[in-house]
């Protein structure tokens, strides 16, 4: 019953995690900065909660009612963060700074949010753990507890991944484990009340009590030791147990932020890609406990520990060559199903294969570090938090080393050989400890020296033998198997600290620019026609374009032609990765016009919708070339909330441009796409940009006020002498006038509302679209789609003005297109 009540309480703490940081990411953003804020918060607060526990509730209350009590505590936090995270959130954007004042600023939003929950489900473990004796026998207990804990956090994270928040919302989601922890509280004082509540001998500690009854209440839990020496030389090798129960969760984190990111790249990084992979790795941690509990009933558990650390430098070493060596060039084309569903099972097959070794082994570790400072007469709950603080500490050190320092700094490569490290010296702790055992024989302990130095040695070579990143994993993620030998020149590849980015150089002498594992922008004539007219629809049809944001720099093509333009006095481009402006940017520079080098191009590191979130200026043009929706987190800069906030940031008659794909993604994502851009710009438009004739991606402009297009203001411009840049920018994608760019006109809001009617809108509270777009992953219907689009197209005679020659020019391209 315990273990079932473990399971629940595992799969309500998984569904809360991904809710509260979908929703936190909503205003702190989504950068790795504020992504380890949300992580130091979050296993924070669970390592303060195992902490405090034993030290304010008191050891005469009933285990499993102090667990209900928590339950509860953590369901009326879950409930009421729905309604209190958007009121944090409107005072931290209003509040909101640079530097080191708006790090603490979200470190003080995240914790108002998350610390109360994540103290008591850190509680829950050392609560429930005084219901049981601190003898090998209750510490395999308290093992196989943790396990059922895992197992239900596997369910929530593919519950909440693949259902709840893709057929619902985060409200829907929330409520379903606000339920599940009601049920357990209710669960659990039925529990009580049937084994009854058994007052002062309800736990470990109060049995010794009894055994014992000269301790006081103050001494409870701690056995009565009269030989002091012997006493410190334990406390000694317990203090070894907890330092590489820490290097331990450090090597854990570590492990799992770096492998997610780069199998991210291997699968795909959508929200799917992300639940699959972090079950697998709770898959592994769960087993691993339970073979954990199972071995420490039956060895010497230190010495356990201590080879089990040595044995996770192998498993380490195993997963890095799996993943930079092996994985990415198994024979497989992920685009030959259009049945997304056979990919996730690939996928999780390849993520069990390349991590559950070392997860398994970190999972062990736990419970054997409690058999290992386990002595009878403990306070089980003081027993548990500390183990499981040292655990978290390790574990939070682990996550934001990895995310916020460690693979910008030196690489995947180098992260793992630094946790490599870590795990050889944690085991080196634990084992030297246990050399020093006054019991130990001295033929016992020059065995043991010697398996230790050769474990080194062997450490020392599988740490020097890591491979490097593949660059065509970087370059081409889930297609660097078909694509070997075909794609051309790999120029630069750079891991940042938010993404992994690369350069390619084809053998016609196109670049590539790859983020998120595939091109995402190109010199080739169809990429830089749509990087072009993005760019110089934002300044053409604003009469006033002075000040303009680019959203995400990318090849840096759509920001050099926005900063061309001679009206265009500011221009401040939003991007969440440096290497993106300050190096991959610079190999486009022929065709982005030396972007990052304008002297008036300002460049803000920064989640885009954080930042426009949080900046008081307003623009006169707003341009938006994010990644794919498919792309987890890029959801947040399509919904309607944020175009809100980008209409609301423009100056009057100012002007919105977004780049929509129409290839690699399903018609459902691509409809929400637009419908939910109409939905705040309901006079919008949208202009296509075709390839050999077919649909391949498209332009939507939305305009405060009412929209009007003069062909002749616009073709004067392009005639003066101080506009002759721009006119040469066009002419080189094939537009020789005003008329050749407008002929692009596909349709507008008004006329395209049949075609949005069944439209999923985008919003906050439920981010549709990442759902929609990463089932769309290896759909290919962009011509049909756009053909869809051109049966509503109509002439819009009131939206385009000028002289009845111009007008009439760009009716008879658009009614009769060639």
């Amino acid at each position: 019953m315990l273990f079932l009540l473990f399971v629940g309480s595992g799969a309500a703490a998984l569904i809360y995690e991904i809710v509260w940081f979908q929703l936190l990411e909503l205003f702190i953003g989504s950068s790795s900065v504020s992504i380890g804020v949300l992580l130091g918060t979050f296993m924070g607060g669970m390592c303060l909660g195992s902490l405090l526990l034993s030290r304010i509730v008191s050891t005469r209350r009933h285990p499993l009612r102090v667990y209900a009590s928590l339950e509860l505590a953590i369901g009326a936090c879950g409930l009421s963060l729905l309604f209190v995270m958007p009121f944090i959130g409107r005072l931290y954007i209003a509040w909101a700074a640079d530097g080191f004042t708006g790090f603490l600023l979200r470190g003080v939003a995240a914790g108002i949010c998350l610390l109360p929950p994540t103290l008591a489900m850190g509680a829950t473990l050392p609560a429930v753990a005084r219901s049981v004796e601190a003898t090998p026998e209750g510490v395999s207990t308290l093992g196989f507890l943790y396990a059922g804990n895992i197992a239900g956090g596997v369910f929530g994270s593919l519950l909440a991944g693949f259902y709840l928040l893709r057929v619902h919302d985060m409200a829907f989601a929330t409520y379903v484990a606000v339920t599940l922890n009601l049920m357990l509280a209710v669960a659990a004082v039925a529990l009580a009340g049937g084994l009854g509540d058994r007052g002062p001998e309800a736990g470990a500690g109060r049995a010794e009590a009894r055994r014992h009854p000269e301790s006081t209440s103050s001494q409870a839990g701690v056995a009565v030791d009269r030989d002091r020496g012997l006493w410190r030389g334990a406390s000694r090798r317990d203090a070894a147990v907890y330092v590489a129960v820490a290097l331990s969760g450090f090597c854990a984190l570590a492990g799992e932020v770096i492998w997610t990111r780069l199998l991210g790249l291997l699968f795909g990084a959508t929200v799917y890609t992300f639940s699959l992979i972090l079950a697998v790795f709770l898959i592994g941690l769960g087993i691993g406990s339970t073979v954990g509990s199972i071995v420490s009933t039956r060895t010497r558990p230190r010495v356990a520990l201590g080879w089990c650390q040595m044995l996770l430098v192998a498993a380490i070493a195993w997963t890095a060559h799996e993943v930079s060596v092996s994985l990415p060039y198994w024979p497989i084309n992920p685009a030959i199903s259009t049945d997304i569903s056979l990919n996730f099972k690939l996928d999780f097959v390849r993520a069990l294969w390349a991590v559950l070794l070392p997860a398994l082994l970190s999972g062990a570790s736990f419970p054997l570090a409690l058999a290992s400072v386990a002595k009878a007469g403990q306070d089980p709950g003081r027993l548990v938090g500390g183990i499981y603080a040292a655990n978290t500490i390790g574990a939070v050190a682990g996550a934001l080393a990895s995310s916020l320092l460690l693979v910008g700094w030196v690489g995947s490569q180098h992260a793992q050989q630094i946790m490599m490290a870590v795990s050889a010296a944690a085991g080196l702790c634990v084992l030297g400890s246990a050399v020093a055992d006054p019991s130990a024989t001295t033929g016992a302990r020059s065995l043991s020296v010697s398996a230790i130095v050769a474990a080194l040695v062997l450490a020392a070579i599988l740490t020097r033998g890591v491979p490097p990143v593949s660059p065509m994993l970087v370059a081409h993620g889930r297609f660097a198997a078909t694509l070997l030998g075909q794609s051309g020149e790999i120029i630069y590849v750079g891991e940042g600290l938010q993404s992994s980015v690369a350069v390619s150089r084809l053998p016609n002498g196109n670049l590539g620019y790859h983020n998120a594992g595939k091109i995402q922008a190109s010199s080739a004539p169809e990429d830089m026609r749509l990087q072009r007219m993005l760019g110089h629809f934002t300044t053409l049809v604003p009469e006033h374009p002075r000040s303009v944001l680019v959203i995400g720099c990318g090849a840096g093509v759509t920001a050099g032609a926005v900063s061309i333009d001679p009206m265009v006095e500011h221009v401040t481009i939003a991007e969440i990765e440096p290497l993106v402006p300050r190096v991959v940017s610079t190999y486009f520079a022929a065709q982005n016009h030396d972007v990052v080098r304008n002297p008036k191009v300002h460049i803000r590191i920064d989640d885009a919708r954080h930042f426009l979130l949080t900046t008081r200026e307003k623009f006169d043009a707003i341009t938006s070339d994010p990644l794919d929706p498919w792309v987890k987190g890029a959801a947040t800069l399509y919904t309607k909330e944020f175009f809100e906030a980008a209409r609301d940031h423009l100056n009057p008659g100012g002007v919105v441009t977004l780049f929509v794909q129409l290839y690699d993604s399903s018609p459902a994502s691509i409809k929400s796409e637009v419908a939910t851009f109409f939905d705040v710009f309901r006079g919008g438009i949208i202009a296509g940009n075709t390839f050999h004739g077919i649909g391949y991606d498209t332009v939507l402009l939305g305009q405060t006020g009412p929209s009007r297009i003069d062909l002749d203001v616009v073709e004067g411009r392009l005639e003066r002498s101080d506009y002759t840049a721009v006119a040469a920018s066009l002419r080189e994608i094939g537009i020789a006038s005003a008329v050749d760019l407008f002929a692009t006109y596909a349709g507008r809001a008004t006329d395209l509302t049949p075609w949005t009617r069944d439209a999923s809108i985008n919003r906050d509270r439920d981010l549709r679209l990442q759902y929609l777009a990463g089932l769309g992953l290896n759909m290919n219907e962009s011509d049909a789609v756009y053909a869809e689009i051109l049966k509503y197209r109509r002439f819009p005679a009131d939206l385009f003005a000028g002289s009845d020659a111009a007008v009439g020019r760009l009716r008879e391209r658009i009614e009769h297109p060639r």
